[in-house]
């Protein structure tokens, strides 16, 4: 007697929409722009993200990764903050060491 046949039926798999590339990208520039030293990232991950989740919207489903590119905008309004914050630290040194070195008349 033969075995019984391996169960099957149902559905075939659904396959999930490719991501896109560019929303991996924001993601792993917007990680990067938290660390010290790479803030520059910072506005090119949130930039990326941006477009990034246009084309997914646009896309009408057929591209996915809108929650990464989401979070790429998300941390690279994080690291832009940083970067907007170290300027105005370094600013602040220039003017307190400018001060600090006037001729004496």
């Amino acid at each position: 007697m033969p075995p019984p046949p391996p169960p099957g039926g149902g559905y075939p798999p659904v396959m999930a929409p490719p991501t896109d590339s560019q929303a991996t990208v924001a993601l792993v520039l917007g990680i990067l722009s938290l660390l010290p030293c790479c803030w520059v990232l910072g506005p090119v991950a949130f930039f990326l993200g941006n477009a990034a989740r246009g084309r997914v919207e646009a896309s009408g489903g057929t591209v996915g990764g809108g929650g990464m590119a989401t979070a790429g905008m998300i941390l690279g309004i994080i690291g832009s903050a940083f970067l907007a914050l170290i300027i105005l630290y370094v600013i602040a040194v220039f003017i307190g060491v400018a001060s600090g070195f006037r001729p004496a008349a």
